[in-house]
């Protein structure tokens, strides 16, 4: 498990487009299906990395939380499930409906999406507003499997909160830390 921080891509990048197949209906998703949300959280997670399983229940919240909030989620895996098989779409699928998530869990089969993202670690989280500029990025809250502090998701939620108030994002953000992106040789 290498402790990999996320790269921090500029405030106001234009989100890249995807179409990605959802692990668990099939449906293509892409970013015109979030068109005319007040927002859209991507995170790119997967379903093996230790950083990960100490947040997850904590991502189906803030699904469960702000999905009737006309805001946009999408998870993404981008791992090479050839090389770490826990990372398959058969697996992420089983995960989104263990934990209940009720918003899409694509699979980025090419890695693609994470390179135009510049995702590096899991997991790596990306908010942007209703015209998909990036206002967001960095850190789910101080949290991490080492050490004692709660999951609470608070500096995430509190960049949500702020969007969806039409307030303005604090600029000062902390990047994500997690387990590298596992890119395919």
């Amino acid at each position: 498990m290498a402790r990999t921080p996320s790269v921090m891509l500029p405030l106001g990048t234009i989100a890249p487009d995807f179409n990605l197949p959802d692990t668990v209906s099939g449906k293509i998703i892409s970013l015109k299906d979030f068109q005319g949300c007040k927002g859209l959280l991507v995170m790119f997670i997967c379903q093996h990395c230790p950083f990960v399983k100490h947040v997850e229940q904590e991502l189906a919240k803030i699904g469960h939380d702000y999905g009737s909030q006309n805001l946009g989620i999408v998870a993404i895996s981008s791992n090479d499930a050839e090389n770490y098989p826990d990372d398959s779409p058969a697996n992420l699928k089983q995960m989104a409906e263990k934990l209940g998530f009720n918003f899409p869990f694509c699979y980025d089969e090419t890695q693609e999406v994470a390179k135009a993202y510049q995702a590096a670690c899991t997991p790596d989280f990306y908010l942007f507003d209703s015209d998909f500029r990036l206002v967001y990025r960095g850190q789910l809250d101080d949290s991490r499997p080492s050490l004692d502090i709660p999951v609470t998701g608070k500096d995430l939620r509190d960049a949500i909160a702020s969007l969806l108030a039409g307030k303005p994002i604090n600029p000062d953000q902390k990047p994500s830390l997690g387990c590298n992106i596992k890119w395919k040789s």
